[in-house]
Parts: C-alpha cells; sequence; structure tokens
C-alpha cells in the first residue's frame, strides 16, 4: 500500500465516522443554528485543560470548510501552557479527535493534558521520562494526549482504533490516551 493509499484509507475512515455520527452531534451546538442552516455537516471539538481551566466548545467546520477563527482558537487552546507558545494543530488530529469524541457518545469534552509542546517542554520532559519522544509529533502539533472522566482508556483506545486514522497509545497508569495523525498503529495497554 502506497503512502497516498493510506491517507485515502484514513480520510475515508474519519468521514465514516463523521457521517455515522452527523446528526447526533447537531443538538450539541447551542446558540449556532442560523451559522449552521442548511449545512449537512458541521464538526466541533468539546475539551476542557486541566493545566489552564480553560473551556473550548465549538464548531470547527460546516459542509466540507474548516472555519479559520475556530482553527485559531484551537491553536490557542492547544498550546504549550508551560511558556504560552502557539503552533498550528494539524487538522487530521482536530478531526481524529472529534470522530472519535462522537463515536464515544459522550456529552463530556475531553480534558486536554499535552497538545503543542515546544522544543523546549519536549527536552524538559524527556529529561524526566522514557516515555517521551526525541521526535515527538507533539513537537509539530500532529499529537494531543486525552482523558475521559466518564470512559477507560481502553474505551477511548478502542474508539480511536475504530478510525483508524493515526497512532493511539494507551497509558493506562496515567489515565490517558495519545492521538496522532502518524502512521496508523497503536502501543500500550
Amino acid at each position: 500500500m502506497t503512502e497516498s493509499d493510506s491517507s485515502r484509507i484514513t480520510r475515508r475512515s474519519i468521514l465514516g465516522a463523521f457521517a455515522a455520527t452527523a446528526i447526533s452531534a447537531a443538538p450539541f451546538f447551542p446558540g449556532v443554528t442560523a451559522y449552521a442552516r442548511g449545512s449537512g455537516d458541521i464538526r466541533r471539538l468539546h475539551f476542557y485543560s486541566g493545566r489552564t481551566g480553560e473551556r473550548i466548545n465549538l464548531i470547527y467546520w460546516i459542509d466540507g470548510s474548516y472555519i479559520p477563527e475556530s482553527l485559531a482558537e484551537i491553536n490557542h487552546f492547544f498550546r504549550d501552557w508551560r511558556n504560552n507558545a502557539v503552533h498550528g494543530i494539524d487538522t487530521r488530529t482536530i478531526d481524529f479527535l472529534a470522530a472519535a469524541h462522537n463515536m464515544l457518545r459522550v456529552n463530556e469534552p475531553y480534558m486536554l493534558l499535552s497538545g503543542y509542546r515546544s522544543p523546549q517542554t519536549n527536552a524538559m520532559l524527556r529529561a524526566r521520562s522514557r516515555n517521551v519522544a526525541q521526535n515527538s509529533l507533539h513537537l509539530t502539533g500532529k499529537a494531543a494526549d486525552v482523558r475521559l472522566q466518564s470512559r477507560s482508556v481502553s474505551q477511548i483506545a478502542r474508539a480511536a482504533e475504530a478510525c483508524n486514522a493515526g497512532g493511539v497509545g494507551r497509558y493506562s497508569g496515567s489515565n490517558f490516551v495519545h492521538f496522532d495523525c502518524g502512521a496508523n498503529r497503536s502501543w500500550g495497554r
């Protein structure tokens, strides 16, 4: 399978996950009825940051188009909270997170533990733990570590793996799941 074949499968998997949940997702967008009127497909992201106390619950995609203002808000929310460095978050990672969240059928926001990591933060974390990759996808805005109080690591990881959209790491001891838009693979228990 070529790299382009793999990306088509990934895109198809994500689109399929959204198609299956698009109707059920619509009611979770209070106050945007006029904005989304006539849209056949909307995508949202619902997050809480345990590090900063911030929350986002926004539509970031309508009928095949990303909303630039929403992406800017997501980029800021996913910033390196240690030094406030902001980096663009890959839309494939955003879609992957949103699709898995929809599959889990929860109203609870994901808790973001780590989104973008600056090189300084990644180096500091590597010095403290063997589980931090030198070339982590967090450094390029292609990864996020999340948890849900109402779902186990195993449940979240199974939903993520069903999306067939990238890397899924289970960190049961620390109670979080790693999502990234790299190659399809999984690890951990």
